[in-house]
């Protein structure tokens, strides 16, 4: 099969396109003829090895997966024998292993029916980014209506989930983005826009009960500045801190000692792989208040060109790759 193939750490030069063998699966896996593959930002830490910490997980000198992507939509073709959810020929999205590649093998657990109102290429792009934004705003956040959300980095992937999930729980949404962003944010449903090349979210007077920071990380001290008294910050981002740690490390830690002394909350968000979750974003999505965006669309062979401009700066919303 072709497949996208990692050779060392680095820019985007040292990503190939080769032919290996088809994926084995497991017990409960499945193999899924991949259609579209999403490229979330966690596939460019793994390319470039930074943080320097990731490479303690995926491979000190390469990553041991050399085949970038988790993100997929596509239709099973085999199954495991302990598979109980799905059949060949299901249309699938969710996390599978190296999906950047015409096949790919996922456990049936991190999978979920295709959302009959999206196309494969829509589906791709929604798993991380789509999970980490609902996980970050409902189950950290606890968004409700009437509360006032504010998302930092709100034109990016996760970002783009996260402003329309606030908006379908009621909430007065506002999101800060470069100035060139503010249409497309507006367009996801945000009340209000924040200039972040222009205005300093921590210096006006309005104070949120959520904020869902994706982008930038800022200071814990200008977090608890626009927070309210009681408010909850959900630290999504924190990969600009440096690279030896990205400042994840850091900032969450920080945060969870803060929050014991003080009555608001600064919780870290990771992404949970979980069908479940994967079956409440296919809810919102089937009722219109929330849609994947794709801002490009790549062919497999040039996942080079996809990286360029998922580092560029300039995406609204996704990227993703067509196999």
């Amino acid at each position: 099969m072709a497949a996208v193939v990692q050779r060392g750490y680095g820019t985007s030069e040292v990503l190939h396109l080769a032919r290996i063998p088809r994926p084995e699966i497991s017990a409960r896996e499945v193999l899924v003829r991949v259609h579209a593959a999403g490229l979330a930002k966690g596939a460019w830490h793994i390319m470039t090895g930074k943080p320097y910490l990731l490479r303690a997980v995926f491979g000190l000198r390469s990553p041991r997966q050399n085949v970038l992507g988790n993100n997929l939509a596509g239709t099973v073709v085999a199954v495991g024998g302990d598979v109980t959810r799905f059949q060949v020929g299901d249309e699938v999205y969710g996390i599978g292993r190296g999906t950047f590649a015409e096949y790919s093998a996922a456990p049936e657990d991190k999978l979920a029916p295709k959302p009959k109102s999206l196309t494969f290429e829509q589906a791709a792009v929604a798993p991380v980014s789509g999970l980490t934004a609902l996980q970050a705003v409902s189950d950290i956040g606890r968004v409700t209506a009437g509360q006032k959300a504010l998302v930092l980095g709100a034109a990016g992937g996760v970002g783009s989930f996260a402003v329309q999930i606030a908006k379908a729980a009621g909430a007065e949404v506002t999101g800060a983005c470069r100035g060139s962003k503010a249409g497309f944010v507006r367009s996801l449903g945000a009340d209000h826009i924040l200039d972040y090349t222009r205005d300093d979210f921590a210096a006006g007077p309005q104070r949120y009960d959520v904020i869902i920071s994706i982008a930038g990380n800022p200071a814990l001290r200008r977090l608890r500045r626009a927070l309210t008294p009681r408010g909850t910050a959900v630290l999504v981002g924190g990969e600009e801190g440096g690279v030896l740690t990205g400042g994840m490390i850091e900032t969450q830690i920080g945060g969870r000692i803060l929050s014991l002394f003080t009555g608001q909350r600064l919780i870290g968000a990771l992404c949970k792989e979980r069908a479940a979750d994967l079956e409440r974003l296919t809810a919102l999505i089937d009722a219109g208040q929330v849609m994947p965006l794709v801002d490009g669309s790549f062919a497999l062979a040039d996942v080079a060109a996809a990286m360029q401009r998922l580092e560029s700066g300039t995406v609204q919303g996704s990227v993703m790759l067509t196999v």
